[in-house]
């Protein structure tokens, strides 16, 4: 019998020692997934009364044991972002800690539980949120009051600059900023057919079919005229987006960028944007704040309109296999330090606002 025990005993013995590998590679992912996504700051949630609603936040602060820290305000991008932009924000708010800011962040509109709609918003509805998070925020004792500034990306382009109209700012980050929505939209069409490799005809339609919804907006179409002006293919347009557009289509940030005159603005540009005419957005802003010398640029040449790293973001895989393994690799090469870099400048005053 001897002979039949010994080859189980070493098959139990392999089968063990492969189930105890698998649990140790297992137990140093997870490590590794914790590790990777645990930052070096303090979150806690928070609460803002505005207009009768309430914001609802994440105030990101450092472990450096001081008392009182600056501020940076975020200002979301389009669409139904909450407060962590699905942790998204947590890289840049590590970063912002290293240079001893704490960061606010808040839950869109009918967003994650909050009341109302972000689609029932305009431009100036934002900026006057923001105003009164700023507001909050000078209350607290833990802010200093007179190191607040803001951080917006995309759609906040039409955003930065009015809060800044409603309440003093020490500097603002603008990341993928927008000018004007009618040609950014333009271009954003043009951009993504080019991308598609789409043909004479295909353009030519799309280009029709926009100039049709600007059409309708100009004379302030409803959403049922807007899907029979189409033949009925709404094409993913709903009656809260077409209000949403109606509203907002004729936003341009030329005039409003006289606000920031004066005021250290750090403009972060990707060179790989589809959504944003960055060419457009540097003329302008240089054309309207370089004067004073307040205006810093940063390219990124390898970037998407988001400033994550085109070779990660073309492939879900590799965004989702990133972003859980490595979150701060997500983002072009540089953003992160450059922003940390401009913040730390602010806060040594070499770069104070007036």
């Amino acid at each position: 019998m001897c002979p039949k025990i010994q080859p189980r005993r070493r098959g139990l013995r392999i089968a063990v020692w492969s189930l105890v590998t698998v649990l140790v590679v297992a137990a140093g992912l997870v490590g590794a997934v914790l590790w990777q996504n645990s930052y070096d700051m303090d979150e806690q949630r928070v609460s803002i009364r505005h207009g009768g609603h309430t914001l609802n936040g994440v105030l990101a602060t450092p472990k450096d044991g001081r008392k009182r820290h600056g501020l940076v305000v975020y200002i979301h991008g389009d669409g139904p972002v909450n407060a962590t932009h699905d942790d998204g924000y947590k890289p840049m708010w590590e970063a912002n800690a290293k240079a001893g800011y704490a960061s606010l962040s808040w839950d869109k509109a009918g967003v994650a539980g909050a009341s109302g709609n972000w689609l029932d918003q305009s431009m100036d509805d934002r900026a006057n949120e923001a105003a009164a998070a700023i507001a909050w925020a000078r209350a607290r004792p833990d802010i200093d009051g007179n190191r607040i500034g803001l951080w917006g990306a995309s759609q906040a382009g039409w955003v930065l600059p009015k809060v800044a109209a409603k309440t003093p700012v020490s500097f603002v980050i603008a990341v993928s900023p927008a000018i004007n929505w009618l040609q950014q939209g333009r271009y954003n069409l043009l951009a993504e057919l080019r991308a598609d490799g789409a043909s004479a005809a295909r353009t030519t339609a799309a280009i029709a079919k926009s100039d049709t919804t600007r059409r309708l907006l100009e004379r302030h179409a409803t959403f049922e005229e807007y899907v029979r002006a189409m033949d009925g293919d709404a094409d993913g347009m709903t009656a809260d987006r077409w209000a949403f557009i109606s509203k907002n289509y004729t936003a341009d940030a030329r005039q409003d960028l006289r606000a920031l005159r004066g005021v250290p603005v750090l403009l972060t540009l990707a060179g790989q944007d589809i959504n944003v005419d960055t060419a457009d957005t540097e003329r302008t802003y240089r054309t309207v704040l370089d004067a004073d010398g307040a205006l810093t640029v940063k390219h990124y040449p390898d970037a998407t309109h988001s400033l994550l790293k085109r070779s990660i973001e073309q492939s879900d895989l590799k965004t989702t296999l990133t972003a859980v393994f490595a979150p701060r690799s997500l983002f072009a090469d540089g953003f992160l330090d450059g922003q940390r870099q401009f913040l730390k400048d602010a806060g040594r005053g070499g770069n104070a606002a007036p």
